[in-house]
């Protein structure tokens, strides 16, 4: 699965080197020894050994090279393109992706409440034909948004502006029924009923763009998070932790039928490509939105940045990237011993 995501982000900035011309040395898919490999005029195409990444080396992409046909010598929008081709290649799979989860659907819920269920609390404030425009402060405009600001709430204690009657209003202190598990741990249910529209034509695609901005916002919210400590270390996950994750999901959603588990997995291969694409994009050196503000810089001063300067803001920025890696996939392996 991750191979497939991220063949497809390779795919990208290969195809759009060789649609300017540029030189590619080598297309590989996984890291380290390779087992299998063959040359296609000028590329060398390899399947290496293990199953974690993948690289578009193109001529020149590292350095200065005298090769008319490589990277630096391309116009700057042209190797701009060539640099976001990656993550628009996961955006358009997360797309894909979504639109595949949502084609069973008979309905697709709104933003707006029907009604409530026999047990609620929330009907003392909230009515059935609310618009819900915002919950905690996050805009809401699909399903995707409501369930992720209920479930990243810290208790069971919400604010809900709404538009009724064509008057937008705000609720505080909105609560749901609350019942305790096994461990002793509250559990929140949500007494709202959401309004249902018919899966067609039209709202497939709505719906599948809807859906899919929503997912961006949602990895957005989450680094927000991260950042200003809403939301805590150990709530993050590396390869291994996902690959946790993606197992439970799945083997949950094979508990009621085949589908339902197919769907889990392909639901989370979405989010974690549209993820891909949109911290690949983030100004942080090592990654293609750090390369992106140097082709900017180029751009605005009308010359590149030395590319040994350039170098060695990538070459720091891996090795913080993989020290990275390493705490969080300790993390994550703490995390598989603890639970």
């Amino acid at each position: 699965m991750f191979e497939l995501i991220i063949f497809l982000h390779e795919l990208g900035h290969f195809m759009t080197a060789k649609k300017f011309g540029v030189k590619v040395n080598e297309f590989a898919l996984g890291m380290g020894p390779k087992i299998i490999k063959f040359r296609k005029g000028e590329t060398l195409y390899s399947l290496r050994l293990f199953p974690i990444g993948g690289f578009c080396s193109m001529e020149g992409e590292d350095g200065e090279s005298d090769d008319a046909r490589s990277f630096g010598k391309k116009k700057v929008w042209q190797r701009m393109i060539i640099v976001v081709a990656g993550a628009v290649m996961n955006i358009i799979l997360g797309f894909v992706l979504m639109m595949i989860t949502l084609i069973p659907a008979h309905l697709f819920a709104t933003n707006t409440i029907a009604g409530f269920s026999e047990v609620n609390e929330s009907s003392q404030y909230l009515k059935a034909g609310d618009e819900i425009k915002s919950i905690n402060g996050y805009d809401i405009y699909t399903s995707m948004d409501m369930n992720f600001a209920l479930a990243t709430a810290k208790s069971n204690d919400f604010t809900f502006k709404v538009d009724r009657d064509g008057q937008t209003m705000t609720f505080d202190h909105v609560k749901f029924p609350t019942t305790k598990n096994d461990d002793g741990n509250e559990v929140i249910h949500r007494d709202i009923i959401i309004l249902g529209v018919e899966n067609n034509f039209g709202t497939l695609i709505q719906q599948t763009f809807l859906q899919t901005c929503s997912t961006v916002r949602m990895v957005w919210a989450s680094l927000f998070g991260l950042i200003t400590g809403q939301f805590g270390f150990n709530e993050m996950a590396g390869p291994i932790g996902m690959t946790s994750a993606v197992t439970q999901a799945t083997a949950e959603g094979l508990k009621t039928s085949f589908w339902d588990g197919l769907s889990n997995l392909i639901f989370i291969m979405m989010v974690i490509t549209v993820n891909l694409g949109v911290v690949n994009l983030l100004p942080l050196p090592a990654l293609d939105g750090g390369r992106l503000v140097f082709l900017i810089v180029e751009a605005i001063r009308r010359k590149p940045v030395k590319p040994e300067h350039e170098g060695w803001v990538h070459l720091i920025g891996m090795v913080a990237l993989l020290l990275f890696m390493v705490v969080i996939s300790i993390n994550d392996i703490i995390r598989l011993f603890n639970h």
